[in-house]
Order: C-alpha cells, then structure tokens, then sequence
C-alpha cells in the first residue's frame, strides 16, 4: 500500500508540474498578447497624432493661401512693391543674393497666383 502511496504521489507530482508548465506558457504567452496589444495601441495613437498635426497644417496652410488669395485677388499692391524694391536695388547696384531674393519673390508670387487662380 505504501508503495502504491508511493507511486500515485510521485504521479501527482508530475500531473502538478506538467500543469505548472501549462500555466507558465499560457502566461507567457499572455504576455505575448498584451505586448502586441500595447504596440498595436501605441502605433494607433501615433497615427491619430499624424493625422491631427497634418489636418492643422492643412488648415493653417490654407489660412494662408486665402491670405494670400486676398492680397493677389485683384490687386497688384505686392508684385508693384516687389517691382519698386528690385527697382531701388538695381539703383544702387546691390549684391548678387539680392537680386537673387528679388528673382525668388517674383517667381513665388507668380507661383501662388497661378495655384490661387486654379484651385
């Protein structure tokens, strides 16, 4: 009787450990789960950031392209006063980079005149 004692013991110790390992990767694997949850989630968050900083840069840029739009919007006030100032460079013969700034002015406000009168 002792021996069966014995050996019904020893088997429930192996039952109990085999459970024991069972547990353990359930666990892990558990862990496994909710470390790809958290990612999942922390990618979500991420895009959501993107997409709200993108809509307020849309949003700001098109602020200023309806600026923009307003002072060009039959108005010749910014390329006269473009023209005036290269006018008073070209007078007192001022550096390259001027009239490199003055040729990038001009060509930006005939850039935005054209995207305004297209949109």
């Amino acid at each position: 009787m002792s021996e069966q004692l014995s050996k019904t013991e020893g088997n429930m110790w192996a039952i109990i450990d085999q459970y024991k390992e069972k547990l353990s990767l359930v666990a892990s694997h558990e862990q496994i789960l909710e470390d790809e949850h958290v990612k999942v989630s922390v990618l979500q968050v991420e895009r959501e950031a993107r997409e709200r900083v993108t809509d307020s840069l849309h949003k700001e840029a098109m602020m200023w392209m309806d600026r923009f739009a307003f002072t060009l919007d039959g108005s010749q006030e910014l390329p006269r006063l473009l023209a005036k100032a290269k006018a008073m460079v070209d007078v007192y013969s001022a550096p390259e980079e001027v009239h490199g700034l003055f040729y990038y002015c001009q060509h930006i406000i005939e850039l935005m005149s054209h995207i305004i009168r297209n949109r």
